[in-house]
């Protein structure tokens, strides 16, 4: 069964989403962009053969409508597609911190609502969705919301009330690994690794130990308990951690994440 998909919004992630998209397999004939400026719609044609229009144009007619605009343009674009979205539709929003409710005050009755948070790494294909699902979206509308999100990564179906944490540790979470990579290769250099070697040396590290994560079964504490010998090197590293209160700071963080996440979206 053929699914139409607007893409409102063609900044990184909406192009990101996109091009997704096409990789798993729908037609770039079912795909309608919006997009204002002239020249990035021609860019856009130009990349991936799709049909780049205004806002009512590329809603018209969608079975999922993909909001992916800042949280600020929410309402100039609610007010576009409002007039025009189908009543079986699907609508959901990536603008962060904007809540359900907001979209289905100034949607039609009928028209269902996802609320999605994304991360960065969607660029790479790695991408994690934490989707929440208004009352009106049925099990097969959902499905179909999953997959599309899927093409850029994985996906977490969750309560809007657990959007916040899902904010402070997947939303958020890259910047943390980020964090961790700056420290290490700082700590490599300061050692006498060329900085070069230093990013190769915590960049596949951290590639390596996520990727061990993600396939085994086992949790991350036993993954670390194996690599951990009593006095050795590793040990060393994580009673320093430990004393330094690195776990304490990091849990910390996450939470300052998710009530920063709760103020900012009126909760």
């Amino acid at each position: 069964m053929s699914l139409r998909v607007a893409v409102l919004g063609a900044g990184v992630m909406g192009e990101t989403l996109l091009s997704a998209i096409l990789r798993s397999g729908v037609p770039a004939s079912d795909v309608v962009v919006s997009e204002k400026r002239a020249e990035r719609a021609d860019e856009l044609r130009a990349a991936h053969g799709v049909e780049v229009t205004d806002t009512a144009d590329a809603v018209r007619g969608a079975d999922v409508v993909l909001v992916v605009v800042k949280p600020q343009d929410v309402p100039a674009v609610l007010g576009d597609v409002a007039p025009v979205v189908a009543p079986g539709a699907t609508v959901v929003s990536l603008a962060a911190g904007i809540r359900i409710a907001t979209f289905e005050a100034a949607l039609p009755d009928g028209v269902g609502v996802v609320r999605a948070m994304p991360n960065t790494p969607a660029l790479v294909g790695q991408g994690m969705f934490g989707v929440s699902p208004s009352a009106a979206v049925t099990a097969d509308r959902l499905e179909q919301v999953v997959t599309l999100l899927a093409s850029g990564g994985r996906v977490a179906v969750v309560p809007e009330s657990a959007q916040d944490a899902v904010t402070a540790v997947s939303g958020s979470g890259p910047a943390y690994v980020f964090y961790l990579a700056e420290a290490m290769i700082a700590a490599g250099i300061d050692l006498g690794l060329e900085p070069d070697v230093a990013r190769t040396l915590a960049t596949q590290t951290v590639l390596g130990a996520a990727a061990l994560l993600a396939e085994s079964d086992d949790p991350p504490e036993e993954l670390r308990r194996r690599v951990t010998s009593p006095n050795g090197t590793t040990h060393a590293a994580i009673t320093t951690f430990d004393t330094e209160g690195v776990r304490a700071g990091l849990e910390a963080g996450v939470r300052a994440a998710a009530a920063r996440s709760q103020e900012l979206s009126g909760a």
